[in-house]
C-alpha cells in the first residue's frame, strides 16, 4: 500500500468537507432544539458510525472495490427489492426495520451504483467514436433495475438522482452523439407516458404547483410558498443563530431534512447561503480534481461518480428549496438529518481520499 505522508493526502477535500459538517450540525441544532432535540443527538451517534464506515473504506486499497462492485450491487438490489416486504411508512416503502434502527437501501444504491458502473466501463474498451446504444446495453440494465425499484417504492426524488448518477457517467464515458439524439428523443416521447402510468397523483400535482405555484398555496404548493418565504427573509445576514421565525414557529415543514437548507438562509442570509455554495463547489472541484489526477479508468470513473452523487444532490435540493424543482424528497449532503445518506456522502468522501493516495500506484 501507498504512503499516506502528507503529499498524498487530499487535504481541501478534507477540511472542505469538515467545514459543511459543522455547518451541517449547527444549523440542525437549531432547526430543532425546539421541538425535536433528538434529531441532533440521532445526528451525532450517525456521525460516529458515519466516521466508522469511512475510515476502512479510505484504508483498503480501492482496486479491491472494483473486484466487489457487481457483487456489492447485487446485494443492495436485494435489499431494495426487501424493502417492499416491510411495513409502509407515510405511504411509501423505503425502509428495512432493523431493530435498532431503519436501513435506507436506496441511499446505499447511489454509491454502490457508482461502483458498478465504473467496474463496467473500466472493463470494456472505449470505441473511438464513442458507446453506440447497443453497446451500452449491459450499462442502461444496471441503471434500469434500481431506478425502477425505487420508484416504485415510490420515490421518483432518488429515482431521478439514481438516473442522473448513471446518465452523468455514460456521458463522461464518452456516448455517440448519435445515440445522445436517440436518447433524448425517446425521452421526449416517454414524458407523457410517464405523466399517465407512471407517476402518482400526489407527484403530478406538486409539478403542476411548480408551473403555477398560486394553483393549491395551502396544499402541494404549501411547501414551496413557506420555504421562499424562509429564504428571502434572511435578507443580506440573516436574522441570527436560533431566530428564524419561519424556523422556530414551524412553518417550514421537514425543516431538519428536505429543506435544511432554507433554515440556513433565513438565519444566516445571503452572505452566509454564499459562503455554504463556496464550499460545497470547492468539494465539486476537489471530486474533479482527484478524478482528473487518477492514472487508470476505474479510479478516474469511481471517483467522477462519487463527485456526482454529491453535485446532483445539492443541485436538486437546493433547486427544490428555490421554488425551482417540483419537491421530491432530496437531501442536502452533510446538511440535512439522515442516517444512511450521511453514511453514503462521507463513504463517497472516503473514496476520493483513497482513490487520490493511490494515484501513485500506477
Amino acid at each position: 500500500m501507498g504512503s499516506k505522508s502528507a503529499d498524498n493526502f487530499h487535504w481541501p477535500l478534507l477540511l472542505v468537507t469538515m467545514a459543511i459538517l459543522g455547518i451541517g450540525l449547527v444549523n440542525l441544532y437549531s432547526a430543532s432544539f425546539a421541538t425535536s432535540p433528538q434529531y441532533f443527538t440521532a445526528q451525532l451517534v450517525w456521525l460516529g458510525i458515519a466516521l466508522a464506515v469511512a475510515l476502512p473504506i479510505y484504508l483498503v486499497d480501492y482496486r479491491i472495490y472494483e473486484r466487489m462492485a457487481y457483487i456489492v450491487f447485487g446485494i443492495t438490489a436485494l435489499l431494495l427489492v426487501l424493502v417492499f416486504f416491510n411495513r409502509s411508512i407515510g405511504g411509501s416503502q423505503r425502509w428495512i426495520d432493523l431493530g435498532v434502527f431503519r436501513l435506507q437501501p436506496s441511499e446505499l444504491m447511489k454509491i454502490t451504483l457508482v461502483l458498478a458502473l465504473a467496474k463496467h466501463f473500466h472493463d470494456r474498451e472505449t470505441p473511438l467514436k464513442g458507446f453506440s446504444l447497443k453497446q451500452l446495453g449491459p450499462a442502461w440494465a444496471l441503471l434500469f433495475v434500481p431506478v425502477v425499484l425505487v420508484l416504485l417504492e415510490p420515490d421518483l426524488g432518488t429515482s431521478l438522482l439514481l438516473a442522473a448518477i448513471g446518465f452523468t457517467m455514460m456521458l463522461f464515458a464518452r456516448i455517440q452523439t448519435k445515440t445522445l439524439l436517440i436518447l433524448f428523443l425517446a425521452f421526449l416521447l416517454s414524458v407523457p407516458v410517464a405523466w399517465s402510468y407512471v407517476l402518482k397523483p400526489y407527484q403530478q400535482k406538486r409539478i403542476l404547483t411548480l408551473l403555477n405555484p398560486e394553483s393549491d398555496p395551502q396544499g402541494s404548493g404549501y411547501h414551496r410558498r413557506q420555504s421562499i418565504i424562509a429564504v428571502g427573509s434572511g435578507r443580506l445576514t440573516g436574522k441570527g443563530f436560533k431566530k428564524g421565525t419561519q424556523t422556530q414557529l414551524r412553518f417550514l415543514p421537514e425543516q431538519h431534512t428536505d429543506f435544511i437548507f432554507s433554515v440556513w438562509a433565513e438565519e444566516q442570509g445571503f452572505l452566509g447561503t454564499i459562503s455554504l455554495l463556496i464550499l460545497y463547489l470547492a468539494l465539486l472541484l476537489s471530486g474533479l480534481h482527484i478524478s482528473g489526477s487518477a492514472r487508470e479508468k476505474f479510479g478516474a470513473l469511481a471517483a467522477l461518480g462519487a463527485t456526482t452523487l454529491i453535485f446532483w444532490q445539492v443541485v436538486i435540493n437546493i433547486g427544490m428549496v428555490l421554488g425551482l424543482l417540483p419537491v421530491v424528497g432530496v437531501t442536502l449532503p452533510l446538511m440535512s438529518y439522515g442516517g444512511t445518506s450521511l453514511v453514503v456522502t462521507l463513504s463517497a468522501v472516503a473514496l476520493l481520499l483513497n482513490i487520490y493516495a493511490r494515484r501513485r500506484l500506477f
